[in-house]
């Protein structure tokens, strides 16, 4: 079992999802930071999630930099940012585990799925930013408001996608530090489910009222096999 304190940086942590996780990992014990363009931005985003949190436990810095002293960077800026986003980040992200929260949800019809030509975006990142970068999909389906509140429990199981097993276990643990069960759901040619599912889930909002459908993965127990 992995017990090793990990840096994480948490690019676009300053948007609803990305502040949720970085918060979680946080008081789980690892160290985080948020990257942006702009570092007073993620710098003001540390400050009030450190705010929320009763300590100083998040640091803010332009995203390079950030990027730089991280073991793990997630990715977690809308669709039509995520490949100019990571590929003006490509040097820096040479050899470290990115893990892609990217939906390619196409406004205004963001309950329809609309998968892009690679059928899967995070497929498609991969293969932009070569083998050096051991790029993970996970965290598409959960609810981005309950993850802010980080004493709620999220009924949500988080699939698990990537070529590099090892790199799988690392998001998979991440998980389990934000509260979530992480599923290992193979290849990163699978994250084209997790990608496309989110859209029927903000269907099944809109359509039942409610805020944050999930997903269970049943008959594993409470946890899955490795």
């Amino acid at each position: 079992m992995m017990t090793k304190t990990l840096s994480v940086c948490v690019v676009g942590g300053t948007g609803a999802e990305g502040s949720g996780l970085a918060m979680r990992w946080a008081r789980a014990g690892h160290r985080v930071t948020i990257g942006s363009r702009d570092p007073a931005k993620a710098e003001a985003a540390a400050a009030e999630l450190n705010q929320k949190l009763g300590k100083p436990l998040i640091c803010g810095a332009a995203s390079s930099d950030a990027v730089t002293g991280a073991d793990v960077v997630v990715l977690t800026v809308p669709y039509a940012a995520q490949m100019p986003t990571a590929e003006g980040l490509k040097d820096v992200l040479d050899g470290k585990i990115l893990i892609d929260v990217t939906v390619p949800l196409v406004p205004p019809k963001v309950s329809r799925v609309q998968l892009p030509p690679t059928d899967s975006c995070v497929v498609a990142l991969q293969a932009a930013l070569g083998e050096g970068v051991k790029v993970v999909s996970a965290f598409q389906n959960v609810s981005a408001h309950k993850l802010k509140d980080p004493d709620k429990v999220i009924d949500c199981d988080v699939l698990v996608a990537g070529d590099d097993k090892e790199a799988r276990a690392v998001a998979i643990r991440l998980a389990g530090d934000a509260g979530l069960r992480g599923i290992d759901a193979g290849p990163l040619a699978n994250s084209v489910v997790a990608e496309a599912l989110t859209s029927v889930l903000i269907f099944i909002n809109r359509t039942y009222k409610i805020p944050d459908a999930g997903i269970r993965i049943t008959g594993l127990g409470e946890t899955p096999a490795a």
